[in-house]
């Protein structure tokens, strides 16, 4: 477990503009975590509609978001048979916008409109943090499609929180 400094947490309180700085977990911070995260799909399908480069969108996100850069990620997406797994970056940014993975057809690039999610509960264990649910994705007719997800938090040495367990998979259709 990564443990803070005094210093470290002094610093990370006084990141202005950073959404996701934080001295500490709490559900409020993951609701805010997860509202990014939740936004970061829509501003990579929007960049894409706009014509813009949605491929550096999405590698700028991954990188905020995920926790690529510290250590190991479980990267579990919804839309993946062949390859089930995503736990390099590259492999995530595939996933997102298409490329490494043959079978990526872009999944944030749908585009989706909005994504909300209704958390069944979140559990916090000092710097760490499992949240479970349901999250729910609008496409641009208005339909929503429902996902269960399970995302784990790391609150890092910055104070930031990323993501290092996502798993995603759509109901069970008896």
């Amino acid at each position: 477990m990564k443990k803070l400094s005094l210093m470290t947490l002094i610093l990370s309180s006084s990141i202005a503009g950073s959404a996701l700085a934080s001295e500490s977990l709490s559900k409020e911070v993951i609701q805010k975590a997860q509202e990014n995260w939740a936004e970061a799909i829509v501003e990579i399908g929007q960049a894409k509609l706009d014509g813009k480069d949605y491929e550096s969108v999405a590698k700028m996100k991954v990188s905020e978001l995920y926790d690529f850069e510290d250590g190991t990620v479980l990267f579990k997406p919804t839309k993946a048979a062949q390859d089930q797994f995503r736990n390099s970056y590259d492999e995530a940014i595939s996933y997102f916008v298409g490329g490494s993975v043959s079978e990526d057809k872009g999944f944030a690039l749908q585009p989706w409109t909005n994504v909300r999610f209704e958390n069944e509960d979140i559990a916090i264990k000092d710097d760490y943090a499992v949240a479970m649910g349901n999250y729910y994705f609008t496409d641009t007719s208005g339909k929503e499609v429902k996902v269960e997800y399970t995302f784990g938090y790391t609150l890092e040495d910055d104070g930031s929180v990323k993501i290092d367990l996502h798993h995603s998979s759509l109901p069970y259709q008896p």
